[in-house]
């Protein structure tokens, strides 16, 4: 190939920019033919935004992609990554061989963007719509907690404008003046299977994104000079994100391809891409690095503070959801990378009690559960330790995006609070109780199910330091303290909290059922019931050494009395942990939910459910 200079006079600038622009369309067309898959017309439509972005407005150093004040660049159009790895070409940071390895196995470049094996990007993109939530996070980092230069620049499909998660990151970006985030919008009119929602109507994206507080500017996507005003528009804006409703044509640049329907997610044979250069013209390696970030200032790291810990008497009663909040403002005059995002409910999981302490650290989302899932991911990405807090029922809304950031590699802690039948009156609406199934199936994760305030202040302290997504499951009643303050709790621990060499079986509970199994085991030793008793509060990953020592100790006989569902939870985990334990395989009891509750107390509720002290004593004598 014939290399271009990168040297070019100011006065050509658009003609380089166009050089790229072609350049990107054709090694986005020739990496896809040699795959035999992939989305070459979603990236034509978009390749002269990105050219004259590439070229002149992102402040990137390729060489440091974790440089603090480097533009960020989130493809949420993840399909059309075929040509943010041109534009990694042309930076330099990958070869020509690399590119043409697209999408085979053992590649980096995936069939969609993914951080566990590219540097130059941050976050996993492809499930639609999720980008520009994911842009707030990182934009809300740059102007309110690093106060950094940066930008965030969002490149956004037409059809992923559905997404109701695309509008509650409309929203909270315009509440929260996020001039530093742009959106472009290819509006290339053609979806997967035809013509978009609103296909060419760029007024009526435009006044949908005024009507939600952002400035919104119509373009030709293909005119270089009109780009490059809107982008310059767009760095100027003071209190105000900017969408940019560029009009693109799928497949442009070739014209068999150019506006043509069923050509989505379709490579062109080797003697249609043949074809398609003949308009484009030989392949280049034009080498386009951009411009670098502004100089990093190191900020003196404030002298390391001594992390104090709630504490809370043995006698005396308390919630989990308010340990989790009281740990939260420990935890933030310790570490100052700790933000603290929340969904309107902060008075019931008690994050507030960080947001009185620490307001410019608190990120209020609003009823928003995928906007707060993918602000903190974006907070994670660059650094932060972010928490994030709802009633753990309403993370169901954002299963997507707690999946998306375990492919992101990012680091997140979720708190969900109001779990199980034990809530009480507010009725099955508002229990969680699939939340243990849900989190244990994310890739990697971390669940904790505390049944204590002091051993809560502790596991909250772990998940500041924990890589990974990791959720930690509240109770709404108070409970009696078990713990003493200096008893101390581990990832992937449990406790026996009562054990002899007569033990009949092993009774495993977490959270509020420790409690009930307790009381059972006051009751059945009056009756001459010998038991063991597990406080099994790391859910995953799970404690299977202990387990099994208790299944071989105690007759293989087992309870497993859960505040959830019988399917996923606690029970199953446990039945995990022991599948492989050896002959005879263990006998396990699964006490759980298993009729749809209603309203009532919470006592009545757990003995409805079966899963109280009186139905726990029931099951171990049947059993012993």
């Amino acid at each position: 190939m014939s290399a271009i200079p990168t040297a070019t006079p100011v006065d050509d600038r658009i003609g380089t920019v166009q050089a790229l622009a072609r350049q990107l369309r054709i090694d986005s067309i020739r990496c896809t033919t040699r795959a035999g898959s992939g989305h070459p017309t979603s990236a034509l439509s978009a390749a002269d935004l990105m050219a004259v972005l590439q070229a002149e407005y992102l402040r990137f150093d390729w060489k440091d992609p974790r440089h603090p004040n480097n533009d960020r660049l989130i493809f949420s159009k993840g399909h059309a990554c075929p040509l943010l790895y041109s534009m990694f070409k042309a930076a330099g940071v990958i070869r020509d061989e690399e590119l043409l390895r697209l999408r085979t196995l053992g590649s980096p470049l995936q069939g969609h963007p993914n951080p566990h094996v590219l540097k130059w990007v941050d976050v996993a993109t492809g499930s639609l719509g999720q980008g520009l939530a994911t842009g707030v996070g990182m934009a809300l980092n740059g102007k309110y907690v690093d106060h950094r230069p940066y930008r965030v620049w969002v490149l956004l499909g037409d059809s992923e404008m559905a997404e109701g998660s695309v509008w509650e990151a409309l929203g909270k970006a315009a509440h929260y003046k996020l001039d530093n985030l742009t959106a472009i919008l290819d509006m290339n009119r053609l979806g997967q299977r035809g013509e978009t929602e609103l296909g060419w109507n760029g007024p009526a994206y435009a006044a949908r994104a005024k009507a939600f507080g952002w400035k919104a500017l119509l373009i030709d996507g293909h005119d270089i000079a009109a780009i490059r005003k809107a982008y310059a528009q767009a760095r100027r804006r003071k209190e105000q994100p900017m969408l940019i409703v560029a009009r693109t044509e799928k497949g442009r640049g070739v014209s068999f391809l150019a506006n043509q329907e069923n050509w989505h997610g379709k490579a062109l044979s080797v003697e249609q891409q043949a074809k398609a250069l003949e308009e484009l013209g030989a392949p280049t390696d034009l080498r386009v690095p951009g411009h670098r970030p502004a100089r990093h200032k190191p900020v003196p790291s404030p002298a390391p503070a001594v992390l104090t810990l709630p504490v809370y008497a043995p006698g005396t009663a308390q919630s989990t959801r308010k340990a989790y909040g009281e740990s939260l403002a420990a935890l933030g005059g310790y570490d100052t990378e700790v933000v603290v995002l929340d969904a309107e409910v902060s008075n019931s999981t008690y994050a507030e009690d960080f947001k009185k302490v620490y307001p410019e650290r608190f990120f209020e989302m609003y009823i928003a559960e995928q906007q707060m899932v993918s602000a903190a991911v974006g907070f994670g990405v660059l650094g932060k330790k972010a928490f994030a807090s709802t009633f753990a029922a309403f993370f169901t809304r954002a299963y997507d995006q707690i999946r998306m950031a375990a492919i992101s590699n990012a680091t997140i802690r979720l708190a969900g609070s109001h779990a199980g039948v034990s809530i009480g009156q507010d009725g099955p609406s508002q229990m969680a109780l699939e939340d243990l199934a849900m989190m244990r199936a994310v890739y990697g994760s971390t669940v904790l199910y505390p049944c204590d305030p002091n051993q809560t202040a502790q596991l909250v302290a772990l998940m500041a330091r924990h890589p990974g997504i990791s959720y930690l499951r509240t109770t709404r009643e108070k409970m009696p303290v078990l713990y003493t303050p200096q008893e101390r709790f581990e990832i992937g621990g449990s406790k026996v909290l009562r054990q002899s060499s007569q033990d009949r079986l092993t009774i495993v509970a977490a959270g509020i059922t420790v409690h009930e199994a307790v009381q059972a085991y006051d009751r059945l030793a009056k009756d001459g019931i010998a038991v063991r008793l597990i406080d099994l509060y790391s859910v995953k990953p799970v404690d299977k050494a202990t387990l099994r020592q208790a299944a071989a100790e105690t007759g293989n006989k087992l309870i497993v009395v859960e505040d959830h569902w019988v399917q996923g939870g606690l029970g199953d985990a446990v039945l995990e942990a022991l599948a492989d334990a050896g002959t005879p395989l263990p006998r396990v009891v699964k006490l759980a939910v298993r009729a749809m509750p209603g309203s009532g107390t919470p006592a009545e509720l757990l003995s409805t459910a079966g899963i109280d002290a009186a139905h726990i004593v029931a099951a171990a004598k049947a059993l012993a």
